[in-house]
């Protein structure tokens, strides 16, 4: 009967289990996401390139500052509602997770910065508003 090592296939040179882990080299937190070594295209937990569909991806770690793309607010399965954004990164790809504050307070076209990697609840980045947005009279 075959038993399967984890850390066997984990040492494999090539593996993608970087992207998996939050904690850097200096075990902070920090998002790690793929860069495709052929065409360039940034995207965040991802097999293959979205764009020309190599499997060449090598791991580089994001600033951690973007903006809200999109935002929607939830009401189920929480005693409180809470917010899912979209979030264009710098580096120029897209995830989804959760921003800090008043749910209705989230707009498009808001920055953010990484507050944690990894929400232990949900599993997804949590951020945190840079700068109150001018708003004309809404």
């Amino acid at each position: 009967m075959y038993h399967h090592s984890g850390s066997v296939a984990q040492q494999t040179a090539g593996s993608p289990t970087g992207v998996l882990d939050p904690k850097g080299p200096d075990h902070s937190d920090a998002m790690l996401y793929q860069r495709c070594t052929w065409c360039g295209t940034a995207m965040y937990h991802r097999l293959l390139c979205p764009v020309c569909q190599g499997s060449e991806l090598r791991t580089e770690r994001s600033e951690g500052v973007g903006t809200v793309r999109h935002s929607t607010v939830l009401h189920r399965n929480t005693p409180a509602a809470r917010n899912v954004s979209l979030i264009e990164m710098a580096e120029g790809f897209v995830v989804r997770g959760r921003v800090m504050g008043p749910p209705i307070g989230i707009h498009g076209g808001d920055r953010v910065r990484l507050s944690t990697a990894k929400d232990p609840v949900r599993g997804e980045p949590v951020f945190q508003l840079v700068d109150e947005p001018f708003r004309a009279w809404t």
